[in-house]
């Protein structure tokens, strides 16, 4: 009896271990399960994205908003041939009152002081002769200079162009900067003011392609009188 006895107790004890081994291994795999959820989640680095003027990440998201990329790319200067051919299909106006194709004189490639070149045409004519714009466009600028007086400088439709009219004795009524004006519109008058002679009254054309930059007072000189001699 006592061998059995013995053998009994053997076996209920090494199912009790087995037991204790089951627990012990599901208490080891719910703890790992229960520290895998509690886990912090790796942090990810947020996109650089573009806000509304929203400064905290927490609004920034919320009011996320997409900007594309600018692809807008300033148009280059047409080259100098192109430009001549682009303004030949604005068929320009004589900008002086009745002056003829036939009256005009080429006076592009003159000296000036100081050994500069004209890069214009001077148009002559009575004082306070109508002066006439030659294209459609706008009144870029209004400006008196020592040089050229009382001034005025138009950009094309396109502004890809300049048209600069000097020595006038006076402004049109009603003309002002970024006003827009039509062809043939009556810009001032024929005068001598600047560095122009008194007793030659003359209006001073220019024309000069406009570089990326649309600024008014500089540009690539264009000789007026093929376009307006045609």
């Amino acid at each position: 009896m006592r061998r059995v006895d013995r053998r009994r107790a053997e076996r209920f004890r090494a199912r009790v271990l087995t037991v204790g081994l089951s627990f012990a291994v599901g208490a080891l795999a719910a703890t790992a399960l229960i520290a895998h959820h509690e886990r912090p989640a790796r942090a990810v680095e947020p996109a650089i994205v573009a806000t509304s003027g929203v400064s905290s990440p927490e609004t920034a998201v919320a009011r996320e908003t997409v900007v594309p990329r600018s692809t807008a790319i300033e148009a280059a200067p047409l080259p100098l041939g192109d430009a001549m051919l682009a303004l030949q299909k604005r068929n320009l106006r004589i900008p002086v009152e009745g002056v003829s194709a036939g009256d005009l004189q080429d006076t592009f490639a003159d000296a000036r002081a100081i050994g500069r070149r004209h890069d214009a045409i001077d148009i002559m004519a009575p004082r306070g002769t109508e002066v006439h714009a030659v294209d459609d466009g706008t009144i870029a600028k209004l400006f008196t200079s020592k040089a050229g007086g009382l001034t005025i400088y138009q950009f094309d439709p396109t502004q890809s162009f300049s048209y600069y009219y000097a020595h006038l004795d006076r402004y049109a009524t009603g003309i002002a900067e970024q006003q827009p004006v039509r062809r043939g519109q009556l810009l001032g008058y024929v005068g001598s003011t600047g560095n122009a002679s008194e007793s030659a009254p003359h209006l001073h054309f220019a024309i000069a392609r406009l570089g990326t930059d649309h600024s008014w007072w500089k540009g690539d000189p264009i000789n007026p009188y093929p376009l307006l001699a045609k």
